[in-house]
């Protein structure tokens, strides 16, 4: 099969060759998949870039999401069999012909589109997750979604409105400004212009905020934890603002974080919740099955409705990871063989 393989950590330029490489094989309740193609997710670009500490050794096929047919299956995987159509999670190697799924991480998805499709294993699960998993909201409730033009900011932001809340956003161009709009965000932020902690201080008062969701990391965390109210609670997922820096820069994003004793949360009844759904996946699959299954579920019933980024060639592999680190995508980003 062809993959695309990487090979050396720095520049997006020279990070992959695609050549061929050995099938993979599958151990009991795995499913191999012909793929139509695979999701892009920052955690790439993260690994292409040496800063993502699960990568495996390289050489190394990377990659979390795909979509295609099972062409074969190993022991018991459920309800899937030979010919399901399925958009699936991988434990890396996406970037293939063919991917080996976990028949927990896989749902059935008929004729839905490929773009759409994509994002509902990682990103839209995420957003399962932490939405329905990780918090309980109300009708009424205040969140902010960081990165909420993104793939599992677009996914969050669904759930929000469909939960009724009041809806704060970040985002870093007046184009995503008018897109969060069209989603239905009630206070947009152009973080490139304004301090969300200002803003959101300003119209509602520090200590305000039911949920904050933040894949940025780094000073956002500590600017959103106060403010965040009683009861409430941080959702942190992933960490952005690491990646591409030195190790002053790297350094100087982790000890943004802050720093934080049992106490302050006891004191201030407030939660800091990390998600990692690798880890939920490796250790709770029924968990990250139900997530999948329902996201499916409300993509079918018109409650969430994926955007599509942009799909690009295996061969424009390069121009499509440039996409996502530059920051210019809204929604998902596929790569199809």
């Amino acid at each position: 099969m062809k993959a695309a393989v990487l090979t050396k950590f720095g520049s997006i330029e020279n990070a992959f060759e695609i050549k061929e490489v050995p099938n993979p094989t599958l151990n009991d309740g795995q499913v191999l998949i012909q793929s139509e193609g695979f999701g892009l997710n920052y955690a790439d670009i993260m690994a292409i870039q040496g800063d993502y500490k699960d990568c495996p050794p390289l050489p190394a096929i990377i990659g979390y999401d795909v979509v295609g047919k099972i062409i074969e299956t190993k022991g018991d995987c459920g309800e899937l069999k030979v010919g399901d159509r399925i958009t699936a999670m991988t434990r890396f190697g996406g970037y293939a012909e063919l991917a080996v799924s976990e028949s927990a991480a896989c749902a059935i998805i008929g004729s839905m589109e490929t773009g759409k499709a994509m994002a509902l294993t990682t990103q839209y699960s995420t957003a399962q997750f932490c939405f329905n998993e990780a918090v309980n909201l109300d009708k009424g409730d205040k969140v902010l979604i960081h990165a909420a033009a993104g793939g599992v900011g677009t996914a969050l932001v669904q759930m929000a409105k469909d939960r009724g809340c009041e809806i704060f956003g970040t985002c870093g161009s007046d184009e995503k400004i008018e897109y969060l709009k069209s989603l239905g965000v009630h206070h947009p932020i152009n973080y490139r212009k304004e301090d969300f902690f200002e803003v959101i201080k300003k119209s509602s008062g520090a200590h305000s905020l039911d949920a904050i969701f933040d894949a940025v990391g780094g000073e956002s965390v500590k600017k959103g934890f106060k403010l965040i109210g009683a009861g409430g609670s941080l959702v942190v997922f992933g960490a952005a603002s690491i990646t591409g820096k030195n190790i002053f820069g790297k350094l100087k994003t982790v000890f943004g974080f802050g720093w934080y004793h049992p106490l302050k949360f006891i004191m201030s009844s407030k939660a800091m919740i990390g998600v990692n759904m690798l880890r939920i996946g490796d250790n709770k699959p029924h968990v990250l099955k139900r997530c999948l299954v329902n996201v499916v579920k409300q993509v079918e019933s018109g409650v969430l409705d994926p955007t599509v980024a942009k799909i690009f060639t295996i061969e424009q592999l390069t121009d499509a990871h440039n996409y996502l680190k530059n920051r210019k995508s809204i929604g998902k980003i596929t790569v199809l063989w």
